[in-house]
């Protein structure tokens, strides 16, 4: 007896065989959420100490490199600290952009460091920091940076252990205080009406914690008018200094003065000048946990974003993605 499969049957058999294989197998898995706080790294960076020697200059730049796991060409954030910072200070920020896989490298600038005003009184130490703010050492601390910078061309051709970890087509720069001053120097602020500029074309992008802005009416949109890279800017409503005028509101100035595209403005409520350091809070009061982790959240997307052209921090950076690091009274702004 011959049995007469109906029309199209054939057809459909083949679909079952081509399909079967695949009819018990598991659902493709969902794609995994950006997270910029996460990391796979289950083990510390590896730290290296440096001494710089700028003998045309008769100055040691002392700086602390933390590498990630992955041993490859990774991109470069260079930290410019505050005043009295030395390189053993801001790890928290080191280690976590290390473990995202950064070669991150915190500097210590001479006659600016701890070991200007050690072992002395609270006064002295005050008059110390104060007279440490002068143009002479602004200027080192500029060189310092690309100092550095062309050291570590050398080095990754040459260094046991950095040879070939760095890509030096993307670097980034950072800095707290008088760090961050330093970084708004070599990354695009402009002096003397906009005529002059220290600018490193080396640096793609930048991060400024606790910047500071020229204090007249229109010296902001000079200094600030010509940035052509992406900047970061954190500060907080209670971000006030102890040796200058510089005032939460004024440190406020520098995102308003920036052109568009790729500027970004994190405000922290409550957020004083020692919450972005590792420093203990004047008055030796609790710090909020929540600074640290919205700062290591929203720079470690801005660096994602821009130095590893990474469209999913890009996403998470202009959509509602900082507000789920952020708290009640802080202040996200970009454009």
């Amino acid at each position: 007896m011959i049995t007469l499969l109906p029309k199209h049957t054939g057809f459909l058999l083949t679909l079952l065989v081509l399909y079967l294989p695949y009819l018990h197998a598991a659902p493709p898995a969902a794609p995994v959420a950006y997270d910029p706080l996460s990391t796979t790294e289950t083990i510390s960076p590896a730290t290296f100490d440096f001494d710089v020697n700028d003998t045309s200059r008769k100055r040691r730049i002392l700086l602390r490199v933390l590498l990630p796991a992955e041993r490859k060409a990774s991109p470069v954030i260079v930290f410019s600290p505050g005043l009295g910072g030395t390189r053993e200070g801001y790890s928290y920020l080191a280690k976590h952009w290390a473990a995202r896989g950064y070669v991150a490298i915190i500097l210590q600038h001479q006659g600016s460091d701890a070991f200007n005003w050690e072992n002395r009184t609270p006064v002295q130490r005050a008059n110390s920091i104060r007279k440490a703010t002068n143009t002479a050492n602004f200027l080192a601390r500029i060189k310092d940076v690309t100092t550095v910078l062309d050291q570590l061309e050398h080095w990754n051709k040459t260094d046991t252990n950095l040879a070939g970890r760095m890509d030096l087509n993307h670097i980034g720069m950072a800095g707290h205080s008088f760090g961050a001053v330093t970084a708004q120097a070599v990354s695009g602020q402009t002096y003397v009406r906009g005529t002059m500029s220290y600018t490193d074309p080396r640096i793609k992008c930048a991060l400024l914690l606790s910047p500071a802005a020229p204090q007249s009416v229109s010296a902001p949109k000079d200094a600030f008018g010509k940035v052509s890279i992406p900047w970061m800017i954190i500060t907080g409503t209670k971000d006030t200094s102890l040796i200058s005028d510089t005032s939460p509101e004024s440190r406020r100035e520098v995102y308003k003065a920036l052109p568009p595209v790729g500027k970004y403005e994190l405000v922290l409520k409550d957020g004083e000048h020692s919450a972005f350091t590792d420093s203990p809070l004047p008055g030796d009061g609790p710090r909020n946990p929540n600074h640290h982790r919205s700062i290591l959240a929203l720079s470690t997307a801005f660096w994602d974003a821009w130095l590893r052209t990474d469209m999913a921090a890009r996403v998470w950076l202009d959509s509602s993605g900082p507000s789920t690091v952020l708290e009640v009274g802080d202040s996200w702004l970009r454009k």
